[in-house]
């Protein structure tokens, strides 16, 4: 499929001709035109919100080059008008009834997230001897990946109770995902690494995490906004201080706690990274 026409094609598949044309008439709205139809406008809208078309003008000049009709730029604007908002309205309501829980939630990251934690289960000292924990107990730690959007482990791997997360962490990392982690997981070098291999995170840092040259990025406050700072910075001590500036999301979760997450994605707001960290309790849910 040709790259440019991949985005109407997908949309047709959501909103079809028929579903278009029940809308129009139930709106009582007679589309006269054959060739720059709903459709046409909705493939063209499309088109330039994900192209950055910067004009009516310039969507016109480039429309052929992606499967659309010629037209003047002038039947964009005559199109946008005449077309009652009601059909928009109920066009919108229709793809999100369409799309499934798992589309939706998915819709709200720019990429799929992957909590990965830990539990420990307990037994007597006398029943797993190989395994022991503390005291009289033994003990079987599972490691988990685990997908929000799915409500389900993706990987997992069983250690000795007394195994520390960090090390086995590192078999349960994903390119193509977002990784969301717990104090446990946070190791400055390790940071780096991700920063420098492109592996996309969200961690929480350890409270006594030094910062150096704080540089505070631009956002627009929001009165009912649970972020505290949103800055990017090193971190660490001198002797141990990160070769990359990393990104730091600083709010408040629903307790009032202070929570501190560092990140490589900068493409979000920083409500959405702390929602993307609070994602990370859906999997202490599973574990109970």
């Amino acid at each position: 499929m040709n790259k440019h026409t991949t985005l109407p094609n997908l949309m047709q598949k959501i909103v079809s001709d028929e579903d278009i044309q029940t809308i129009t008439e139930a709106v009582d709205y007679h589309d006269p035109s054959r060739k720059f139809t709903v459709r046409t406008l909705i493939d063209f809208s499309l088109l330039a919100a994900v192209h950055e078309w910067k004009s009516f003008r310039h969507g016109a000049d480039v429309a052929p080059t992606y499967q659309l009709p010629r037209f003047h730029y002038s039947t964009v604007a005559n199109k946008a008008k005449e077309i009652p908002y009601e059909i928009m309205k109920r066009l919108f309501a229709l793809i999100i009834s369409k799309c499934n829980r798992k589309t939706r939630r998915s819709l709200r990251f720019p990429k799929p997230l992957r909590i990965v934690d830990s539990t420990t289960v307990t037994v007597g000292k006398n029943r797993l001897s190989w395994a022991p924990y503390h005291g009289e107990r033994s003990g079987i730690k599972l490691h988990v990946a685990y997908s929000p959007e799915h409500q389900s482990p993706m990987d997992a791997i069983e250690t000795t109770g007394l195994r520390h997360d960090g090390p086995v962490g590192e078999a349960l990392t994903h390119p193509k995902q977002i990784l969301v982690e717990d104090r446990a997981y946070f190791k400055i070098e390790r940071i780096d690494q991700f920063a420098e291999n492109g592996q996309l995170f969200v961690i929480r840092m350890k409270e006594n995490v030094e910062i150096h040259r704080r540089h505070r990025l631009q956002r627009l406050v929001s009165s009912d906004s649970n972020v505290i700072a949103d800055f990017t910075c090193q971190l660490g001590t001198k002797p141990c201080r990160s070769k990359k500036r990393h990104r730091v999301v600083i709010f408040r979760d629903a307790r009032g706690k202070e929570i501190r997450v560092v990140t490589n994605v900068f493409d979000v707001s920083a409500e959405k990274m702390a929602d993307m960290y609070q994602e990370r309790w859906a999997v202490e849910v599973f574990f109970r």
